[in-house]
C-alpha cells in the first residue's frame, strides 16, 4: 500500500480534536499494518507546512494513546495561517508537502479550513475533511463534534447568572460565540431557559426587548438574554472586536453583548449587566457525546483514505455518517434557517426573538 498520510488541526481549538486525531491514526495503522502506512502530525495547522522547513512528527499507537477525554489539540493549530496568501507562500507549501512525502493530508477543521483544503487542490494536494467547530456552521453537516460541548458550557453559565440576576433583579445579558450564524445561542438559550434570545439571523428591534424587560421587571423582577456575538440590531452593523490582517478569516467579532447594555439600560429601571463567555466556550474536555461523535468522524475519514475517495468531507446528515464533496462546502456557512421548528418551539414557549 505504501502510503503516508498528514494530520493537521486548522482554525480555532475545539472539544473532541484529540479524539480525531487518534480515531484517525489508529484506524490507518490497524488497516496498514505491515503494508507501509505511515501517519505524520503536522504541526500547528497549516502554519506547519508554510515555513522554511516543514514541522511534523510521526503518530505512532501509543502516542495517540490516552488523549480521547483531552481538551485542545496534541498537534497545535493556528487560526490565522493562510497556506495560500501569495504564490510565494504556495510554492513553499508545495515544497514542504513533497519534502515530508505526503499523499494525503487529514484536515480537521471548520469551515474556513475546509476552503483552504480545497485550495490546496490547485498544488496536487489531495485531502480528506473533517468538521470541527463550536458553531455549529458547517455546510451539509448537521452537528459538527465541539458543539455539544459548547452548548453545555454555554448552558451552565446561564444558569449561574440566573442565580445572580434573580437576586439582584437585574437583565443579564450572556454573550455567546457563534460568528454568523445563531446554532449556539440557540441551543443554550433554550437549554439555560433564556428569556430572550438573540441570533445573526433575526436583527433585534430595541423596543421589542425594552417591552419583554418591563414585563419582567414587573412579574419575575429579572431577566435573562442569550445573544450570539453576531447579533446585530435592525437597520444597524456587527459588532466587530478585531481584525487580523493576512488571515483568512479576518475579521472577530465580540462585544456585542456591551452594546446592547448600553442602548437597554437607559430604558430600565432594573441594572443592566453583561457577561461575555469567550474563550471558555473552546476549551476543556468534551462531552462524551463529543467523544462518540469525534471518534466516529475520525473512523471514517480514515476509510476515506483508504478507499481512494479523496478531496471530501466527512458529514453527518440524518443521523448517519457520510462525506461530501470539500468544494460543496468551502466558503460557505449553516446557519439557522427562520422556519427551523426550534426556532417555531422558542416562540411558542414563550421566549422573545426580538423581532
Amino acid at each position: 500500500m505504501n502510503m503516508r498520510i498528514g494530520v493537521l488541526t486548522g482554525g480555532g481549538d475545539c472539544p473532541g480534536l484529540n479524539a480525531v486525531i487518534r480515531a484517525v491514526t489508529k484506524s490507518l495503522i490497524q488497516h496498514g499494518h505491515g503494508k507501509g502506512v505511515e501517519v505524520l502530525g503536522i504541526l500547528d495547522g497549516f502554519e506547519g507546512l508554510m515555513g522554511d522547513a516543514p514541522r511534523a512528527r510521526p503518530l505512532v499507537w501509543d502516542r495517540v494513546s490516552g488523549i480521547l477525554h483531552m481538551g485542545g489539540t496534541i498537534l497545535g493549530t493556528s487560526n490565522s495561517a493562510n497556506p495560500l496568501k501569495d504564490e510565494a507562500t504556495l510554492e513553499q507549501v508545495r515544497r514542504n508537502v513533497r519534502a515530508l512525502g505526503l499523499d494525503v493530508v487529514v484536515a480537521i477543521g471548520g469551515d474556513g479550513t475546509m476552503s483552504l483544503a480545497h485550495g490546496l487542490q490547485q498544488i496536487g494536494l489531495a485531502c480528506v475533511g473533517v468538521p470541527k467547530t463550536i458553531d455549529n456552521d458547517i455546510a451539509l453537516c448537521e452537528r459538527s463534534f465541539g458543539f455539544d460541548t459548547a452548548v453545555a458550557t454555554a448552558t451552565d453559565a446561564l444558569r449561574r447568572v440566573e442565580s445572580t440576576a434573580n437576586s439582584h433583579h437585574r437583565v443579564m445579558i450572556v454573550e455567546t460565540m457563534g460568528r454568523h450564524a445563531g446554532w449556539l445561542a440557540l441551543e443554550s438559550g433554550i437549554a439555560g431557559a433564556a428569556d430572550v434570545i438573540l441570533l445573526p439571523e433575526i436583527d433585534y428591534d430595541l423596543q421589542t426587548i425594552v417591552r419583554r424587560c418591563r414585563e419582567r421587571e414587573r412579574r419575575q423582577r429579572y431577566t435573562i438574554i442569550c445573544i450570539g456575538e453576531g447579533a446585530k440590531p435592525r437597520g444597524g452593523e456587527i459588532t466587530v472586536r478585531e481584525r487580523v490582517a493576512d488571515s483568512p478569516d479576518p475579521v472577530r467579532l465580540g462585544g456585542v453583548g456591551h452594546v446592547l447594555r448600553q442602548q437597554l439600560q437607559p430604558h430600565l429601571k432594573s441594572e443592566v449587566r453583561t457577561t461575555v463567555l469567550g474563550y471558555v466556550q473552546r476549551g476543556g474536555d468534551p462531552t462524551p457525546f463529543d467523544r462518540v461523535l469525534a471518534t466516529r468522524f475520525g473512523h471514517h475519514a480514515a476509510q476515506l483514505v483508504i478507499a481512494g475517495q479523496l478531496d471530501r468531507m466527512v458529514t453527518l446528515q440524518d443521523g448517519r455518517i457520510g462525506s461530501v464533496e470539500i468544494a460543496r462546502v468551502a466558503n460557505t456557512q449553516r446557519k439557522v434557517p427562520p422556519d427551523h421548528d426550534l426556532i417555531t418551539m422558542a416562540r411558542d414557549i414563550g421566549v422573545c426573538l426580538g423581532d
